[in-house]
């Protein structure tokens, strides 16, 4: 199979032979190679274009490997930086209902490309240790020359020998902007259209009351009436492996064989690694991602949360990758200790080459993140998940805190609840910062209460109004019952005149 200057691009899985060029849209039967490639009479040769000019050699193979992944290829590798055999790419084309085909690819970031490299990319994949069909490609920034096209076209035609596609700078500018690349310095942007499907809004409503359980004296179900809604937060499935063999005059003396999967948050703080617990959950649920566009039109029907905003990628895929390498590098990076020839120990450091990395996917996601604001008397109580319908994993919840010191007790206060709620504020309050309402008998926070003092003890209530009406009430007591609002005293006092009659009686 061929391809030539830019205008052509077959599906992966087509077959040699089938080759017809276009022209601005119109499609025209091959012809001769010299009249339609090298410009004859009826055509003017293609004009090279400056395209990632800012990339190396090695830089523009590294991006090639991201266009291709991009495209549905599998198992896309750089090649090793040992010998130059004309594989700087190898992969696999699962396309097709034929068996899987191993494709070798050289990249050139040159302005031409003759027939020379060509041929040594034929003699590549002739060689290519792959069990299945097999085919070659060129890759280039610029354009190719007509004999390297004529010798392309040539061996794909012939009858058992392997395809040869050429993609040249024009192509590359189409696939480039197909999947947000800039063509100067070939960053490809992160294009998503999927989230984890979104949990319905009254599931959204539930678990926000249910994370108020461990709180007494409140009612969930009738006093948490939240507002609720939902943003998409962007997330990254990143793929590695990690392949190195360290090497000194005794042998091998540590050696890196590894896979790893591990997700990336790419919001304005990113990149970063999330939890194990949001990993396990995003990972779990990539299975159901929807589009964005039926979250929408579910959020306008009620359906789902309301979608208040789309939070965008902040770097570029690429950053995200050269991000990726260097955390494996370090994640990876372990100190070694080794006998030499000598019987002298020695340590090295040994740390991954950026070549030893390899990001084999790069998979970006939406994670529904559910808000949900509910206001209590004088306060409002926030509550933030990820969430979906089958599974939640909080990020906020403020109905576990007491809001006068942010520490969650243990000890159940009043209840069952190891915070207790305060009808007369609306505050949730952990055991230190509640007392009983003197007059009512009912839970109130140290943070609204008035107080005054009746036998030396501090006594709390609602209001000044609950305060002037007990203080009538006490003021009726009998004089044997206002010791009894200071038991302790009380208890005191009873220790204390023991303690002297026994003395007393001692004496005697």
């Amino acid at each position: 199979m061929f391809i030539g200057t830019g205008h052509f691009w077959p599906p992966r899985g087509d077959r040699a032979g089938d080759a017809t060029f276009y022209t601005e849209g119109i499609e025209r039967p091959r012809r001769d190679t010299n009249e339609w490639i090298q410009g004859g009479a009826h055509a003017e040769p293609s004009p090279p274009m400056t395209l990632l000019d800012e990339l190396s050699g090695f830089e523009f193979e590294e991006l090639m490997v991201d266009v291709f992944r991009h495209q549905g290829y599998d198992e896309v590798r750089q090649a090793v930086r040992t010998a130059d055999e004309g594989r700087d790419v190898t992969m696999i084309d699962r396309s097709g209902d034929g068996p899987p085909t191993g494709v070798v690819v050289e990249c050139k970031h040159t302005d031409t490309v003759g027939r020379p490299v060509v041929q040594k990319l034929h003699s590549a994949v002739k060689t290519y240790d792959f069990d299945g069909p097999k085919r070659g490609m060129v890759a280039t920034t610029g354009r190719f020359t007509g004999p390297a096209e004529e010798y392309a076209r040539r061996v794909s035609d012939a009858p058992g020998d392997v395809d040869i596609h050429l993609l040249d700078g024009r192509k590359l500018r189409e696939i480039g902007e197909g999947i947000g690349m800039d063509l100067k310095n070939g960053r490809i942007e992160v294009l998503c259209e999927e989230t984890l499907s979104p949990p319905r809004e009254r599931e959204a409503v539930r678990r926000v009351r249910e994370s108020a359980d461990r709180v007494s004296n409140l009612e969930p179900d009738s006093a948490i009436q939240p507002e609720i809604g939902m943003q998409l937060f962007p997330a990254l499935v990143i793929d590695t492996e990690v392949t190195a063999v360290f090497e000194t005059s005794v042998g091998v003396i540590h050696a890196i064989d590894d896979q790893d999967r591990f997700l990336v948050r790419a919001d304005r703080e990113g990149p970063g690694i999330l939890t194990d617990r949001v990993e396990q959950f995003v990972i779990g649920g990539l299975g159901g991602a929807v589009p964005i566009d039926d979250v929408r039109e579910r959020a306008g029907s009620g359906d789902v949360p309301p979608l208040r905003s789309v939070e965008r990628f902040w770097l570029t895929e690429t950053e995200y990758r050269d991000w990726a390498v260097e955390r494996q590098r370090d994640r990876y990076e372990t100190t070694v200790r080794y006998t030499g020839d000598n019987n002298v120990t020695y340590e090295r450091t040994c740390t991954p080459n950026r070549s030893d990395v390899v990001v084999t996917d790069i998979e970006p996601v939406y994670v529904p993140h559910v808000k949900a604001t509910a206001e209590l008397g004088e306060y409002a109580y926030d509550h933030a998940s990820f969430a979906s319908d089958d599974d939640a994993v909080v990020l906020e919840n403020e109905y576990d805190n007491c809001v006068r010191c942010g520490q969650t007790s243990e000890e159940p206060t009043f209840g069952d609840g190891a915070l207790t709620f305060c009808e007369n504020c609306g505050s949730i309050n952990c055991g230190e910062h509640v007392r009983t309402e003197r007059l009512v008998d009912e839970p109130v926070c140290t943070g609204c209460s008035v107080t005054g003092t009746f036998f030396f003890a501090e006594k709390h209530f609602y209001d000044e109004e609950n305060l002037e009406t007990f203080s009538e009430e006490y003021a009726a007591m009998p004089f044997y019952r206002k010791p009894l609002e200071n038991p302790k005293l009380v208890a005191a006092a009873a220790v204390a005149l023991v303690v002297l009659l026994a003395i007393a009686v001692g004496t005697v």
